[in-house]
C-alpha cells in the first residue's frame, strides 16, 4: 500500500469515527500529494515534510499573534503529518553522520560548511531538520 493509499484509508476511518478536524487535515494531505504527483512525481516524504513545516510555521505565527487556539490546531495537524514520516534521528546518530560527512569531505574549518552540509543532508535523507544538522555541523567545524 502506497502512502497516499494509506492516508486515503485513514480519511475513511476518520469519517466513520466523526473526526472532522482529522478528516480535513488528511484530505488536504491527499490533495497535496496528488498535486505533487501530477506536477512531476515529487517525493511523497518531501511533500509531507513541507506540509508539516508549513503547519509549524503557521502555529508559530498564530502563537505570536495571540491566537493560541489556532496555534494548537496547527500543531495538532503537524503532529498528524509527522506520524506518516520516518522516525527522526537521535542526537547521537546525527552526530555520527556529521562526523562521517566531515571525514569524507576533508573539511577542517567553518568555510567548508557547504560541502559538509551537502553530504550530511544526503545521508540524513529527511530524518532530521536542516537546522539541527546545521547546528551540529557548525559545532563540529568550530570545535
Amino acid at each position: 500500500m502506497t502512502l497516499i493509499e494509506q492516508i486515503q484509508a485513514d480519511v475513511k476511518d476518520a469519517m466513520r469515527q466523526g473526526q472532522r478536524e482529522r478528516v480535513g487535515a488528511l484530505r488536504l494531505l491527499v490533495s497535496e500529494l496528488q498535486k505533487a504527483e501530477k506536477e512531476g512525481g515529487a517525493d511523497e516524504l518531501a511533500v509531507l515534510r513541507r506540509e508539516r513545516k508549513r503547519r509549524l510555521e503557521a502555529a508559530s505565527a498564530y502563537a505570536d499573534g495571540g491566537r493560541e487556539d489556532l496555534a494548537t490546531s496547527e500543531r495538532a495537524e503537524a503532529e498528524l503529518i509527522g506520524g506518516y514520516l520516518p522516525a527522526e534521528l537521535s542526537e547521537a546518530q546525527l552526530r555520527e553522520i556529521v562526523q562521517r560527512a566531515v571525514s569524507e569531505t576533508g573539511a577542517s574549518s567553518p568555510k567548508d560548511m557547504g560541502s559538509v552540509m551537502k553530504a550530511a543532508m544526503a545521508a540524513v535523507d529527511g530524518r532530521a531538520d536542516g537546522r539541527r544538522v546545521s547546528g551540529i555541523v557548525k559545532e563540529t567545524l568550530s570545535g
